[in-house]
């Protein structure tokens, strides 16, 4: 089973945010089991629950881990071919982000469109080294910074971007004969804390 996969199909897309799909996979995530064990937990006929079993696996959202016999019935044993799963924007194509359409350092809705291009090329390269049967070469930081005051904000920016410009520019080489381009994307946004009905959080600042 894999960590998380990219549904990149409308249809597989389409097929996975069925509630009653969603809950299936949650628990076939956990470990196999049949149709039979399944319609207790979800409440549910077993013959429906082999319907939406038979949907998730047309898409490649779960697998035939086994076979047992219960009595004269031979059951079959699926299981979630990932533990977690993110819907890529080419599964909405032609509304997809466009990051280059506008570029604004300051808003978060440019932040967003390169969040939904970064889930959609790093889906693309997965599917294809997986089919190439080789390691895709990638790496991430993540971390989380307190900020004492707003000035303090704006030189760390200042501060990341001089940075990171330099380094870009003693790196790249667009000339070399056996280089590969690298995206890279650098971003900072505040920290998402957790709402309750007493204490929800303070709005931010209107995006741009």
């Amino acid at each position: 089973m894999l960590d998380v996969t990219v549904i990149e199909d409308p249809e597989a897309a389409a097929v996975s945010l069925d509630p009653i799909r969603v809950r299936l996979l949650a628990e076939l995530a956990a470990g196999p089991a049949s149709a039979a064990m399944l319609a207790g937990k979800v409440g549910l006929p077993r013959q429906k629950v082999n319907y939406h079993l038979k949907a998730l696996e047309k898409h490649g959202l779960v697998e035939l881990a086994g076979e047992r016999r219960k009595g004269n019935v031979t059951e079959r044993l699926m299981r979630a071919t990932a533990a977690s799963y993110v819907i890529s924007p080419l599964a909405l194509a032609a509304v997809q982000p466009d990051p280059d359409r506008f570029k604004d350092q300051l808003s978060a809705r440019w932040l967003l469109a390169l969040g939904a291009r970064l889930v959609r090329d790093v889906g693309s390269l997965i599917t294809g080294a997986a089919k190439a049967r080789k390691r895709l070469a990638t790496y991430a930081l993540d971390g989380e910074v307190t900020f004492a005051t707003a000035a303090d904000r704006a030189a760390f920016i200042q501060e990341l971007t001089a940075g990171m410009s330099a380094l870009i520019r003693k790196y790249d080489a667009p000339d070399a004969e056996n280089g590969r381009g690298h995206r890279i994307v650098v971003a900072v946004h505040p920290t998402v804390k957790p709402q309750t009905a007493e204490a929800p959080d303070r709005p931010e600042l209107p995006d741009r």
